[in-house]
């Protein structure tokens, strides 16, 4: 598989909401060492939310998709969630704007506008233990697939790999970022919540791809 098209995206992003709202309390959980415990629940209403209004979202083309999926988890994710992730949405919104189909490369750019949006919102960086720490190695392993002419079922695996990796790196660093920052050395040992769940959502993508 070399091209994702809008349908693709769509559903991709269909079973990413199924797998955040049926993770909603292991997210909570791994919330609840270092942060509110409340992550997974904050996450999952905004996704529940566009589950709800999925069939009046616009599905023209990608960026018009996403850009309506962003705006709804910004304003129904709780907490700083919907900020972030809606950042997220938003930059892959532009990347792929008027677009109806992406290569391996055009996917990887959007993904890295997804990166961009959100450090420009919470100013994180790799190392801070946030999700970026999942989601940047994924998006480098992503464009190195793209470099490689490696297809997408080969480059989403190597980009969930790298995500759980990433996460699990996360045990050995001290928050920078967010409520685990207040707890300081507290936080080591365990896991961020948001790099788990990014772990979580792309090894089970890869799963139904």
């Amino acid at each position: 598989m070399n091209i994702l098209t809008t349908d693709n995206i769509v559903n991709v992003i269909d079973k990413m909401a199924d797998v955040i709202i049926a993770n909603e309390v292991y997210f909570c959980e791994l919330d609840s060492v270092a942060g509110d415990g409340d992550f997974g629940m904050s996450v999952a209403k905004g996704f529940k939310q566009l589950k709800l209004e999925w069939d009046s979202l616009s599905k023209d083309d990608i960026g018009s998709f996403l850009k309506e999926c962003g705006m709804i988890i910004t304003e129904y994710c709780g907490g700083a969630s919907g900020p972030i992730w809606g950042s997220a949405f938003r930059g892959a919104a532009k990347a792929s704007k008027g677009k109806v189909e992406v290569s391996l490369s055009e996917f990887s750019d959007l993904m890295e506008s997804a990166v961009e949006g959100i450090q420009k919102r919470g100013n994180a960086q790799l190392g801070d233990k946030t999700l970026l720490d999942a989601l940047i190695p994924t998006t480098v392993s992503l464009r190195n697939s793209a470099d490689n002419g490696e297809d997408f079922v080969l480059a989403f695996n190597k980009g969930a790999k790298a995500a759980r990796d990433g996460a699990e790196k996360t045990k050995t660093m001290t928050a920078n970022k967010g409520r685990a920052s207040y707890v300081g050395e507290r936080s080591l040992d365990h896991p961020d919540a948001g790099a788990m769940a990014l772990g979580v959502i792309f090894t089970e993508l890869v799963d139904a791809i």
